[in-house]
């Protein structure tokens, strides 16, 4: 057997393995901390977040998740401003977006986005992180592009 072939065989198992893993590691409980939203009007909204900082988390994110509370999220830390960008894969929740400057600024949202859907939710300019909330979250609070974003990530929270 030709020895490309034979990696390419390789790596194909090895990926279908990890696949086949991802519900179970979906499941592993990444650090958690506290995040609060600062909107226009003065109003702050504090949410406890998971923080997904390494590609393993980065890449299962919210998948297989059957539910949220109410005043839960995730972000995604990328550790560098970046372009981002996003997809449903096997994921069961409607979510917001909210694309995130690394001084804190939220730069753009999409807001419910469709379950299992693999289109591409993308940044609008490089971002350092992406927090992701409970579908109509944003709506019910009056978030906007603009608003602040305070989170260890930032350095901009103040405990």
């Amino acid at each position: 057997m030709n020895p490309l072939t034979r990696r390419g065989i390789i790596a194909g198992l090895l990926l279908a393995l990890v696949w086949a893993g991802l519900p179970a590691l979906a499941q592993t409980p990444m650090p958690t901390g506290p995040l609060v939203i600062e909107t226009a009007d003065g109003e702050r909204h504090e949410f406890t977040v998971e923080l997904a900082a390494t590609d393993e988390h980065r890449a299962i994110g919210l998948m297989y998740r059957q539910q949220m509370q109410a005043d839960a999220g995730m972000i995604f830390d990328y550790g560098r401003d970046r372009r981002a960008s996003m997809w449903m894969r096997n994921t069961y929740i409607p979510l917001d977006m909210l694309f995130i400057a690394s001084d804190g600024t939220i730069r753009n949202i999409k807001q419910r986005t469709v379950p299992f859907s693999e289109t591409a939710i993308r940044s609008q300019g490089k971002v350092r992180a992406v927090l992701e909330l409970n579908a109509g979250t944003v709506s019910r609070f009056g978030i906007e592009p603009g608003d602040t974003v305070r989170h260890a990530v930032f350095g901009n929270l103040e405990e």
